[in-house]
């Protein structure tokens, strides 16, 4: 392995399959970022969603989608910035395709996909052969990622730095308007028959640390998929209405279900129900 592999794979200590395969997506993510600064994405759009959290704000738990968003509406080429993220990974010896989503229906969100099989990718990260040879033939990794092309307005924005595998910058939302856009996952996201237990899990890291929802992002965000009227301003009483309504119609035992592969401790889990998260409705704070 070389040295810049080895530089990436150190950060994790991994022990289980679970553990390797997350690192493995991981690093993947983290090289798919430096190839999009490469090609200077980053004057045209800004990171956020759980993998934000998780790589630049030490989340503790894995995420699997990266997701991007415009400054500004316009249409964009994906192609020269997929091909920064195939050629990425490939200088590091990764065997992955990097290929864009074919569209069904028109919508402004532009998706594509990094593949690749998982075994032989392992093998490049040390993981032990042992370990490798659990899993079924064939399993791929797929991370997906997504642009929105016509982002809500109010959002900020932030520089952060990653050192390695070289010092590199990425563009991303700040800390406040990051929740607002879990705020309007948690409240509008149709879950059909599987809650996004992911969701609930990063609500709490928020609130641990006291950071604000930024109220303005957050209402053009309800307002574009329509779950706000714009003749009204939303306000902190009404949000909290909104999640308490909200936490009595969630299937948490779902939710649970849904993130206990990106945790390590399943006992994090043990509180959670339509109570839990309604007593702690009140911790949440506004940045106007």
């Amino acid at each position: 392995m070389n040295q810049a592999l080895r530089s990436l794979i150190d950060r994790y200590q991994p022990r289980t399959l679970q553990d390797w395969e997350n690192a493995l997506k991981e690093i993947v993510q983290e090289l798919a970022l430096l190839g999009l600064w490469r090609a200077k994405f980053y004057e045209h759009a800004a990171f956020y969603g759980g993998t934000a959290l998780r790589i630049f704000h030490g989340l503790p738990r894995f995420s699997e989608d990266m997701d991007f968003s415009l400054l500004a509406a316009k249409d964009i080429d994906l192609a020269p910035y997929l091909e920064a993220i195939r050629v990425e990974l490939a200088s590091l010896g990764f065997t992955f395709a990097v290929e864009p989503k074919v569209k069904q229906v028109t919508t402004a969100i532009e998706s594509a996909f990094i593949k690749g099989e998982t075994r032989v990718n392992l093998l490049l990260i040390g993981a032990p052969e042992e370990l490798r040879q659990r899993l079924p033939k064939p399993q791929r990794i797929r991370i997906k990622l997504e642009v929105d092309t016509d982002p809500p307005a109010g959002a900020h924005y932030e520089v952060q730095t990653l050192l390695v595998p070289i010092p590199f910058q990425v563009k991303l939302f700040t800390l406040p308007c990051l929740f607002a856009g879990k705020l309007h996952a948690v409240l509008c996201r149709n879950w059909k028959a599987r809650v996004k237990g992911r969701d609930f899990y990063d609500l709490i890291w928020y609130l641990g640390r006291g950071i604000p929802c930024h109220l303005p992002h957050l209402q053009k965000r309800m307002e574009q998929t329509g779950h706000w009227d714009s003749a009204e301003a939303l306000e902190l009483p009404a949000l909290k209405q909104l999640l308490r309504d909200r936490f009595q119609v969630v299937d948490f035992e779902q939710a649970k279900a849904d993130v206990r592969p990106f945790i390590r401790e399943d006992a994090e889990l043990a509180l959670w129900n339509g109570d839990f998260f309604t007593g702690l409705v009140d911790r949440l704070e506004a940045e106007d």
